[in-house]
């Protein structure tokens, strides 16, 4: 893949981030990058300077983008357009990794301006991730030109289906979402719902329900989707034991988590793991 531009041989030089150049890929360059941006509130305003899509393979963060607040997880890409502000807090520290691709402008204005963030479902993740590995090892252009055209194709806007009748509902129903996302992204994989309604001081009931209404998924569905992504980045880091990681993420046991990626990926971690190497 070639690397010729001065950008391409340095560090990755987005807001936020640091990192390496996978690559150039039919005018649109990959970056690996991890964020550098501190601060548990909210840092002083940056303006974009390209078109960038930003897919998260690690870690949380909020960010702002024109004033509008998203909260990225690995569930979420999100899209930046030269001159849009952008604003970063991160409430569970710093250090998220994630893939930044540079787009041109053809491929930048694809999806309709007011979109800006898109929810990644677990085939596009995983193939996202493979592209990632097959950059670090030296693909051609050709083959990472089909993965990342694939990926793209694969991203819809998350237009926010759900909408009460009363706009100060639904900002309230999404705060309360996020909220319940930033503690299952702290690590709390094994607390059961009575607990995590008390964290965000709502019912049980009521925060299943909302929560089922916002993301189109159960609390379950959600919780087992990032639990397995955070497998996959560590795998994607050289974890190799399989029971450590069940272990680590809150799994009954190895055949838990077998069972449990199977489901989400049709296939099991040990082929995964050969596919991210």
């Amino acid at each position: 893949m070639g690397r010729s531009c001065r950008q391409c041989v340095a560090r990755y030089a987005g807001s936020p981030g640091t990192g390496g150049c996978l690559g150039h890929v039919d005018g649109m360059r990959l970056f690996d990058a991890r964020c550098g941006v501190r601060g548990v509130t909210y840092g002083p305003p940056a303006h974009e300077t390209a078109h960038r899509l930003v897919l998260p393979r690690s870690g949380a963060y909020l960010v702002r983008i024109n004033g509008r607040e998203v909260f990225v997880d690995s569930a979420t890409a999100i899209l930046t357009r030269p001159g849009d502000e952008l604003r970063v807090a991160h409430p569970l520290g710093c250090g998220d990794t994630f893939t930044a691709v540079h787009l041109d402008d053809g491929d930048g204005d694809r999806w309709p301006r007011a979109a800006c963030h898109f929810r990644i479902d677990d085939t596009t993740d995983l193939h996202h991730r493979i592209l990632v590995s097959a950059c670090r090892r030296g693909t051609d252009a050709l083959t990472a030109g089909e993965w990342l055209g694939t990926l793209l194709q694969r991203l819809n806007p998350d237009t926010g289906g759900y909408g009460p009748r009363r706009p100060a509902t639904a900002v309230a129903h999404r705060r309360l979402v996020a909220d319940t996302r930033e503690l299952l992204a702290d690590g709390r994989h094994t607390a059961g719902l009575t607990a995590l309604a008390a964290q965000v001081n709502a019912s049980p009931h009521h925060l299943s329900r909302i929560f089922r209404a916002v993301t189109g998924q159960t609390l379950t569905e959600y919780r087992n989707r990032m639990r397995v992504r955070a497998v996959l980045a560590d795998l994607q880091d050289g974890e190799d034991c399989l029971r450590t990681l069940a272990a680590r993420y809150g799994f009954a046991d190895q055949s838990h988590l077998t069972r449990v990626v199977r489901r989400h990926l049709g296939r099991p971690p040990s082929t995964v793991r050969s596919l991210l190497r």
